[in-house]
């Protein structure tokens, strides 16, 4: 798979002015909450109304989706709305039921991206389809895994593609529900700059506070797009609540939302300084957590020491780091200097935690 212009001709097509955005529930509940989203959805950014018929849920039991039935309620929404519709497929026969009820487009879950032999049973039963496909990273951050679905696509003849990232699990427990990892579709976009990337902030953030600013930093890496869960009711939906909006939030983010247009010299400045005070704003939350990862290791460290009764200051080793640093520090373009005045900062830190544990 090369890099196209013709990679854009579906997105395009839509003629927007605006970033696609995509909004609606997590879970088609009734059809009155479907059409009552629509509604509210229709005169607004929204040019694609979605909503999960088939849920697939990490543990059995909980609300797995109202399967087939919901997309009737789609297909009413569209006819009385004229918005395009989308949802989830998993599997050869969700295709077919959702292509027989007039679905525009697909999305590919991430849970199915994690699988070459789902994503090539998927493809095979879209082979040749007009319908965008989007495909969402998989749960584990791993370009070519996502990449590899995105060809099994392409090579099924699907041309109208298209990726969402909705962030990589973590076993450790950070202010999102799924880590943005951002430098993965940064690298995403620099091989592929014509294949739509579209941000999905709602399953990333986990929580509603979060989803505006992830969308300023996708609109400020230059992504084509945003997939939001919107609900009417989100404190009741009956899933993902935490992290739904209500469609008039949506609405006023789309308004407050700063989106850069190419337009001029001024413009073009304008936009590549914000790509780049977004890159340089990813790197320093990253530095921050990895800051605070040694912090917790010098805190474990500390009370190991405290139970061997062992002093805090190991000379010898902080020596051996300090020299390691600066050399391995010279090698990436970073000077003496700074790598000591870094260091030193950052062991006077660890010291700092390790009397508080010693303490107790």
């Amino acid at each position: 798979m090369e890099n196209k212009k013709e990679l854009r001709n579906w997105l395009d097509a839509y003629n927007l002015d605006h970033p696609l955005v995509i909004g609606g529930p997590c879970s088609a509940e009734t059809e009155d909450q479907v059409l009552k989203i629509a509604h509210q959805l229709k005169d607004s950014d929204a040019t694609v109304m979605r909503a999960g018929i088939w849920k697939p849920r990490t543990r059995p039991g909980n609300f797995e989706g109202v399967g087939a039935l919901g997309l009737k309620w789609l297909q009413r929404a569209k006819e009385e709305t004229g918005m395009k519709i989308a949802t989830e497929v998993a599997s050869p026969h969700h295709v077919e039921l959702a292509l027989e009820h007039g679905v525009d487009v697909l999305w590919i879950g991430a849970r199915s991206t994690v699988s070459p032999f789902i994503v090539q049973d998927i493809a095979d039963a879209c082979k040749g389809i007009d319908n965008p496909v989007l495909i969402k990273n998989p749960i584990n951050p791993d370009l070519s895994l996502w990449l590899g679905a995105v060809e099994r696509f392409y090579t099924a003849d699907v041309k109208n593609l298209g990726v969402i990232h909705r962030g990589f699990s973590t076993y450790e427990k950070t202010k999102y529900r799924n880590i943005p990892e951002w430098q993965i579709p940064i690298d995403l976009q620099n091989r592929f700059p014509d294949l739509p990337l579209i941000l999905d902030p709602s399953h990333i953030a986990g929580r509603r506070d979060l989803i505006f600013d992830l969308s300023q930093t996708a609109l400020d890496l230059n992504f084509d797009g945003l997939i939001v869960e919107t609900h009417y009711d989100p404190d009741n939906a009956w899933s993902d609540a935490k992290q739904q909006i209500t469609p008039e939030t949506l609405i006023q983010h789309m308004k407050d939302l700063k989106i850069r247009k190419e337009v001029g010299v001024d413009e073009a400045y304008q936009k590549a300084l914000g790509e780049l005070r977004a890159k340089i704003d990813i790197a320093d939350n990253q530095l921050l957590e990895t800051l605070s990862k040694r912090m917790k290791i010098s805190d474990e460290i500390g009370a190991v020491k405290a139970k061997q009764n062992v002093a805090i200051l190991q000379s010898k080793r902080w020596n051996e780091i300090l020299g390691k640093m600066i050399l391995e520090g010279e090698e990436k373009g970073l000077s003496e200097e700074f790598i000591l005045r870094i260091y030193k900062a950052i062991h006077q830190e660890s010291i700092n935690h390790q009397e508080k544990v010693a303490r107790g």
